[in-house]
């Protein structure tokens, strides 16, 4: 009888053991940045809303972009909520730090320094960098020409730090609009940003295409990654598979033809 009621008791045991182990996996199975927004029902995204096409306000004021709908398409497989808070890119990434935003939806680019700091999901965009100068501007021909020269750019950002690289003096700036404006005033002599962005501001200003030549100075690369503060590995993780599935079903090209008229989800 007393093997029996051991026996008994160690089976008891192994049984409250298990259900213990069951219950503290459920409970860590979602850790992090990604629980606490599943707890919340929402995701706060940081994004200028001044970039179109990528980020800016249609003509009802509404927020939309290329980096908008994917941002609301990552939500919806996290069966969540996306939030967005407008901000200028120089404070960005200030605010990921602070907490007052989770991510970036901004086409941000991956980089050695960010990534001490920030976890990356798979990129999900390519572009191709560009330099826009007057016609008649005939010192400016190619990316060598432009060492020395007066660019209008916001030096913070990953285009800003690419023309810094190429020995630009800087006239900064926050938007877009008004780095073209710079340009055409004569304040700076180059501006650069991305074949699709110069594209869509002909697109909006006809009239302005006949003052300036763009010059592409770069093959097309990975330019749109989503941050997160390290060490939530996991949320990225689901963001990941969210990219994936977007890419598989066509989602990404489709956004892409929408907003730039040419697909820059493949390189």
């Amino acid at each position: 009888m007393k093997k029996r009621l051991v026996a008994l008791l160690f089976v008891l045991a192994l049984a409250v053991t298990a259900f213990a182990g069951c219950g503290k996996n459920e409970e860590t199975k979602d850790t992090g940045l990604l629980a606490s927004v599943k707890e919340r029902g929402y995701i706060t995204f940081g994004t200028e809303g001044t970039w179109s096409p990528y980020t800016y306000h249609d003509d009802n004021d509404q927020l939309v972009g290329f980096e908008v709908e994917v941002a609301q398409y990552i939500a919806k497989y996290l069966g969540v909520e996306a939030r967005f808070m407008e901000t200028a890119w120089s404070s960005i990434f200030a605010a990921l730090d602070a907490g007052q935003i989770d991510s970036v939806a901004n086409s941000v680019s991956y980089n050695e320094d960010r990534a001490k700091k920030y976890d990356f999901s798979e990129p999900y965009n390519y572009t191709q960098y560009a330099i826009m100068t007057l016609k008649d501007n005939d010192s400016i021909n190619s990316l060598a020409d432009v060492k020395g020269k007066v660019s209008s750019n916001d030096p913070t950002s990953t285009i800003g730090m690419f023309a810094e690289k190429n020995g630009v003096i800087f006239d900064e700036v926050k938007e877009a609009a008004q780095a073209i404006s710079e340009v055409r005033n004569g304040r700076a002599e180059v501006t650069f940003s991305t074949t699709v962005g110069f594209a869509d501001y002909f697109k909006q200003h006809p009239d302005e295409a006949s003052l300036f030549k763009i010059i592409v100075v770069s093959d097309p690369e990975p330019n749109a990654y989503i941050p997160v503060l390290k060490g939530n590995e996991e949320f990225i993780q689901v963001v990941n598979e969210a990219l994936a599935k977007a890419k598989e079903d066509g989602t990404l090209s489709k956004l892409a033809l929408k907003y730039f008229d040419v697909d820059t989800t493949k390189q």
